[in-house]
């Protein structure tokens, strides 16, 4: 029996405190991001948001945490009790594997164990493929969770989140395909790497079609993570809510935790395949660690989602199944044939 060496035993345990240390985040981001999302939209309405539960409101996503954990937890008497369970964690999962690929920084010098250190949990030399395959799975949680709940309204909230993955998954892969084109690797690595140097090294100043793709890719995801103006598996109107209207406790909970996971995950995404991930915007370097600039566009776009929230009215179904057939897909297409004329 071979008994590993020290280097690769480090290796390993350096690699499980990064999922434990990146797990315990995504479980703690919807603390901040209720609260911070209140409040966009009591400004956005001329209103204070949370006020009362804490100074400011900040003990309000701990109320309403509470508030789930003791929630009875409600099981429709013919549903199928097996799927119905599991949904959640259907649609939880992948949002939270998606971050095994997803780089936040450069490497950084840990003296305690005299090692250098990557700042994410893998390099995967096809991480843009990897990314889209796990995030496209979280659907089946949707789709299980309308069909299990034995509900008309869950089950036409599930039959749109499929037919909308169908729809926008095709304009996100195409517009990821002319990032790749640019940097020549699948890496998300190599492609933040691609765009060091200065702001105008960002594919999204790769002229005239680095500003359509980012465009392309943030609609679709939008799309993907059932975020308005295309919430449209949700619903509030026409669907009560959607897939997860017999769902409560726990269970609704777990839902929200992968909405919100989503978003992230897509903030994240797209600072790296267009705004540079954690390199600077600026040609002189400044004494900032890297993992700063990550994070500030990182909150900005997810700034950005939230104000879209409460600003753009929800779409038709018709209007949203025109939009990601004749519009994204065709538009997305023109873009990679006039990207590769001007790589050749």
């Amino acid at each position: 029996m071979m008994i590993p060496d020290i280097s690769t035993v480090l290796e390993v345990v350096l690699i499980a405190v990064k999922v434990v240390v990146v797990t315990m985040i995504l479980f703690g981001l919807p603390l901040p991001l209720t609260w911070l999302e209140r409040k966009v939209a009591g400004h956005i309405q001329v209103r204070l948001g949370p006020w009362r539960v804490g100074p400011h409101g900040l003990l309000q996503p701990f109320a309403d945490m509470i508030k789930l954990l003791m929630k009875e937890d409600i099981v429709p008497d013919r549903a199928d009790k097996f799927l119905f369970t599991i949904a959640p964690l259907l649609a939880m999962v992948p949002a939270f594997a998606v971050f095994v690929a997803i780089p936040f920084g450069e490497n950084i010098m840990l003296p305690v164990i005299n090692k250098e250190v990557s700042l994410y949990i893998a390099d995967m030399n096809v991480g843009i493929l990897y990314i889209l395959a796990i995030s496209g799975l979280g659907i089946y949680g949707i789709i299980l969770g309308g069909w299990a709940s034995n509900s008309k309204y869950s089950l036409i909230g599930g039959l749109r989140s499929s037919a909308q993955m169908i729809s926008y998954e095709i304009s996100i892969s195409f517009a990821a395909i002319g990032v790749v084109m640019l940097s020549n690797s699948l890496s998300l690595v190599e492609i933040v790497k691609s765009q060091g140097g200065s702001l105008l090294h960002w594919n999204f100043f790769y002229l005239p079609v680095g500003p359509v793709w980012c465009a392309i890719f943030i609609i679709g995801s939008l799309a993907e993570i059932n975020r308005i103006p295309f919430d449209l598996p949700e619903d509030e109107g026409t669907l009560g809510a959607g897939f997860h209207t017999e769902y409560s406790g726990m269970k609704f909970a777990l839902f929200m935790l992968a909405e919100y996971v989503a978003m992230v995950s897509v903030s994240v995404l797209t600072v790296i395949l267009f705004f540079g991930g954690w390199n600077s915007p600026l040609p002189v370097p400044l004494p900032i660690p890297p993992i700063f600039w990550f994070v500030a566009k990182v909150v900005f776009f997810i700034y950005f989602f939230m104000w879209v929230r409460f600003t753009l009215p929800r779409y038709r179904y018709d209007q949203l199944m025109t939009i990601g057939w004749k519009i994204l897909i065709p538009v997305s297409l023109v873009t990679i044939l006039i990207t590769g004329f001007m790589r050749i």
